[in-house]
């Protein structure tokens, strides 16, 4: 593929970091297409996947999950050639990004699986961390797009590899929000202004850049979506899944998800998933996650 063809980009899904990365991206001067489910009022927006693959070569896709994901497949299929790159760099199913990836083989198309780490802040400036599934030929090929939104790409395996990888780092994730929101519990409770607590974790082992992200804003009471708790919660299912198919017991994520479920009962989740602190913001805590 010529490097002219990186002059026009497409992105499917308008959410938060599609939404981020398309705006960045028109930012270094492509001509960027879009295309969500839901008509949005963003420039080139196009009326199907399928006039995407016509007009562009590179599509991203930052979709919420595996049937989303093949259902885009499904309606690229028909317009793919093997002059495509396919980059999806949602968080699904491994068995979805393999099933994505053996519908773009079929007509002959390239496609990596590539989720990233990040918010919507490091979207908007470009500094996401890619994880990469497939062909290492196809990904030095693309690289100059993937390096437009990227601070660092790491090369991971096969397709669905990378996915593998993807939920577990937010396994951790899960799980460290919802241990630091106790502590925020227990440090309310004993009459200590958390503060000091946040003060205490910076010099501590303990700490790390998720701990020093969160807390700060548990404290404020803002939850203001970086990502949301209802994507984590269905990132940590993936897990348990997995879990399941390769029988490693997960008893701390099947107690947060448990949580995370609880919370998005109570309405938030569309939150961020920090707003698990929540729980310790009133008078009235979360009940026993084990009933």
């Amino acid at each position: 593929m010529a490097n002219a063809d990186f002059d026009k980009i497409g992105v499917i899904g308008m959410g938060i970091i599609g939404k981020g990365i398309a705006n960045h991206l028109r930012q270094n001067g492509k001509d960027v297409y879009v295309w969500n489910r839901s008509p949005k009022p963003e420039p080139n927006f196009l009326g199907s996947p399928g006039e995407m693959a016509q007009l562009v070569k590179v599509i991203q896709i930052y979709v919420t999950d595996g049937d989303a994901l093949l259902s885009i497949m499904g309606q690229l299929k028909g317009s793919l050639t093997s002059h495509h790159i396919i980059l999806n760099h949602s968080t699904v199913e491994p068995h979805a990004s393999v099933a994505a990836h053996e519908i773009a083989q079929s007509v002959g198309a390239d496609f990596l699986d590539a989720p990233f780490t990040g918010s919507k802040e490091a979207a908007k400036a470009g500094a996401l961390v890619y994880y990469i599934g497939g062909d290492p030929g196809v990904l030095e090929q693309v690289k100059p797009v993937l390096e437009l939104s990227a601070k660092e790409i790491i090369y991971i395996g096969k397709v669905g590899e990378a996915s593998v990888i993807k939920i577990a780092t937010n396994m951790i994730s899960a799980a460290t929000v919802e241990v630091l929101s106790e502590a925020y519990g227990l440090t309310k409770a004993a009459g200590i202004d958390p503060q000091v607590l946040q003060h205490a974790i910076e010099n501590n082992a303990c700490n790390s850049v998720l701990a020093s992200m969160k807390l700060p804003t548990m404290i404020e009471g803002n939850f203001e979506p970086h990502f949301s708790l209802k994507n984590m919660f269905k990132d940590s299912k993936f897990a348990l899944e997995l879990g399941k198919q390769f029988a490693v017991d997960m008893p701390v994520l099947t107690t947060t998800a448990n949580i995370m479920f609880r919370t998005m009962q109570k309405g938030r989740g569309d939150d961020d998933y920090s707003v698990l602190a929540a729980n310790y913001q009133s008078d009235k805590h979360l009940p026993d996650s084990r009933s």
